[in-house]
């Protein structure tokens, strides 16, 4: 079977590699030298712990499961079955935490309620206060600016696989076939459009005005090496708002108690921090979803995230070396994971997975190859 993948990104490149791994011939195709858009500009979190129950979660598991696979394989990953804790304050905080630990999907994430000295001892960083922390066994983390070099940099080791950068495919030519700005024509049995946000243009033409995604814009930053280890990866009691797994009564106790900072609910914020194998500490994140975006940044999120991170760190932020914005993709029906559509015969469309591309891509490639019949 030859298979054309249309994005560089992880998602695309997952799709590449699910395709390879099944002995098929694959084409993959990205408009820029290489993918630079949201598969960069994130955490590298496999993110299980807030992933809404069933489906989601079941993806996600499994996600892990198969990154965790490929990382031995490819140690350029940087993949590390790292954690996460987040740490809480207050009965109000606390109470979300106990009700995730309750949950009957709790052992699925690894989570448990620790105490501060039980936290520190994980994670020997968190210098700052805190009443006990949230800890998920299950979260994992890859280097997100170079694992899509990678994942590349294996799968053109098979003579199988073609990759095919600084072209952007313009139309669909009959059936299982694209024509990109080159003039060239690929011709396949089956042709993956994985274009993340860029959901104008073909994308458009394909599949209609009334595509069930949006696009979300987000802000995050990265410091310079702490000069100490991070071992797992940490979030605020903002992110209990934010992943769905966090919702309960006790949620609701909290929002209505103990509201948001006028900042943190201004830009959608949760913190989530992990360290980058150079030391430095990947932080963020604000969410924008009315158009058209910002083209620039603000401080005020910079300025509350740096806060709350000193305040569990216990120690002054390191140098922030960049700050950037990136933009993703996100099924607007929450309850889907991602948006997998046939546009054309032998063409389909895969999008949407929000903030959960990073984590879910390998086991959404994985279903696509599986419906398929790759």
């Amino acid at each position: 079977m030859k298979v054309t993948v249309v994005g560089g990104g992880v998602v695309g490149t997952m799709h590449a590699w699910q395709a390879v791994e099944r002995g098929h011939e694959v084409v993959q195709i990205e408009r820029e030298a290489e993918a630079r858009g949201a598969s960069l500009r994130n955490f590298g979190q496999i993110w299980v712990s807030g992933r809404a129950g069933g489906e989601e979660l079941e993806t996600a598991v499994r996600a892990r499961e198969i990154w965790e696979e490929i990382g031995g394989r490819v140690p350029a990953l940087g993949f590390r079955a790292n954690g996460s804790l987040t740490p809480v304050r207050g009965e109000l905080e606390r109470a979300v935490a106990e009700a995730a630990v309750a949950r009957p999907d709790a052992a699925a994430r690894g989570h448990k309620l620790l105490t501060p000295a039980e936290a520190r001892a994980l994670n020997p960083a968190l210098r700052g206060e805190f009443d006990a922390a949230l800890y998920c066994e299950r979260d994992a983390a890859v280097e997100p600016r170079t694992a899509q070099r990678a994942l590349r940099a294996e799968l053109l080791k098979h003579p199988n696989y073609t990759f095919l950068p600084g072209r952007e495919v313009r139309d669909v030519v009959g059936e299982s076939a694209v024509r990109d700005d080159h003039g060239d024509v690929h011709a396949a049995d089956v042709v993956v459009l994985c274009t993340g946000a860029w959901l104008g243009g073909l994308v458009r033409e394909l599949a209609g005005p009334d595509l069930p995604v949006r696009r979300v814009r987000l802000q995050m930053m990265q410091t310079d090496p702490l000069g100490e280890p991070l071992p797992t990866s940490v979030a605020d009691a903002d992110s209990f708002r934010y992943y769905p797994a966090y919702a309960s009564a006790a949620l609701d106790d909290l929002d209505a108690r103990q509201p948001q900072s006028a900042t943190a609910a201004a830009h959608r914020m949760q913190l989530l921090m992990v360290q980058r194998a150079d030391g430095g500490l990947t932080i963020g994140d604000t969410h924008e979803y009315e158009h058209p975006f910002a083209f620039d940044t603000v401080e005020e999120p910079y300025e509350h995230l740096a806060a709350v991170v000193e305040s569990l760190l216990g120690r002054p932020l390191p140098r922030i070396r960049r700050r950037w914005a990136g933009v993703y993709a996100q099924c607007t029906d929450p309850s889907r994971v991602v948006h997998r559509q046939e546009v054309r015969a032998g063409v389909w469309l895969v999008t949407g997975p929000g903030g959960r591309g990073m984590t879910c891509a390998p086991a959404i490639a994985e279903r696509t190859a599986n419906e398929l019949g790759w």
